[in-house]
């Protein structure tokens, strides 16, 4: 499946039980996707007993950030193992805090979406989650989209 080249964002949740004023958390996604424009239904795979998936199953409402080809570094650093702490990460990127799910909506995206999970399924050792799209916007319309392919982050020629 590394021959498959996809599309990088960034999915985010506002955590409102970690400390007095909650945390944000952040994970770098390529298993993403449209499933249906009516409903507005969005897709992400995620690994069973991930830190996203245990807080995607209490948090219903979650964003997500397409993440153009100058935000390899966001990337990377929210695809780090054994990172430091998210409070850290999100320290120096831009972002705006999403009405609809509080979560952080990456500035510099190209696309940013607000979600609300509808369906979660298990399949081997991911979970599918299937979303409802509430809010869609476009901070950065121009610019090229983040690709990973072959294990790496290219650009699009």
């Amino acid at each position: 499946m590394s021959r498959l080249a996809a599309g990088v964002v960034l999915v985010t949740v506002h955590d409102p039980d970690d400390g007095p004023r909650g945390e944000d958390v952040g994970m770098t996604a390529t298993a993403f996707m449209s499933v249906s424009l009516d409903p507005p239904l969005v897709l992400v795979s995620l690994r069973n007993g991930s830190r996203m998936d245990d807080l995607l199953s209490e948090v219903p409402v979650w964003a997500v950030s397409v993440l153009s080809e100058s935000q390899r570094h966001v990337a990377g650093r929210f695809a780090m193992k054994g990172r430091v702490s998210d409070r850290l990460l999100f320290a120096d990127v831009p972002y705006t805090r999403g009405e609809e799910s509080g979560a952080p909506l990456i500035g510099g995206a190209l696309a940013t979406l607000e979600c609300r999970t509808e369906n979660r399924v298990l399949a081997g050792d991911h979970t599918l989650v299937v979303a409802r799209v509430l809010t869609a916007a476009f901070p950065s319309p121009q610019g090229s989209p983040l690709t990973y392919f072959k294990g790496k982050y290219r650009h699009l020629a």
